[in-house]
């Protein structure tokens, strides 16, 4: 059987960006995959290890802290507060705003997702040394972060000559 990636032409096996996509493609179908036999997804899982590091916090906090849009920390909050995985209660510095914090469940289901999560990434980082995952890791980052402090300008557009 032949692999995709040998029989891709050379110029895309050397384009990062579709090196990254590519990756990044099989991590999020490993990572949904895993997540899903406990019931739960990504967001889930972002929300559960914000609250649990940082502690109580308003839904728009949360949002801001794991990047997740406002409307879909709402949906997830629902979510989870119905598994009794978080419990939403009145600001008492606002009662407009909701404080969410994560419940004993919600630790202990947290730390199964975090095995299962452990398994993926071994899974996914197999064909590298424990070194090479530290490396690895290290260069995602730095990038991700360089990414964060200044973002790429857009590219430029190309007109066809007339």
């Amino acid at each position: 059987m032949e692999n995709a990636e040998e029989t891709a032409p050379r110029r895309l096996r050397a384009l990062p960006s579709r090196l990254i996509n590519h990756v990044a493609m099989s991590a999020n179908r490993l990572v949904d995959r895993a997540l899903a036999t406990t019931g739960s997804r990504r967001y889930d899982y972002a929300l559960l290890a914000a609250l649990e590091e940082f502690g109580p916090a308003s839904q728009a906090a949360l949002g801001r802290r794991t990047g997740i849009d406002r409307s879909d920390v709402v949906a997830t909050v629902n979510e989870l507060s119905a598994r009794g995985l978080v419990e939403r209660s009145p600001d008492p510095a606002d009662r407009r705003r909701n404080v969410i914090t994560v419940t004993a469940a919600g630790i202990s289901h947290l730390a199964l997702l975090d095995r299962l999560l452990s398994e993926v990434q071994d899974a996914l980082l197999a064909s590298l040394t424990t070194a090479e995952r530290e490396q690895f890791v290290g260069l995602l980052t730095r990038v991700a972060d360089g990414l964060a402090a200044s973002p790429p300008a857009r590219p430029p557009v190309h007109t066809p000559r007339p």
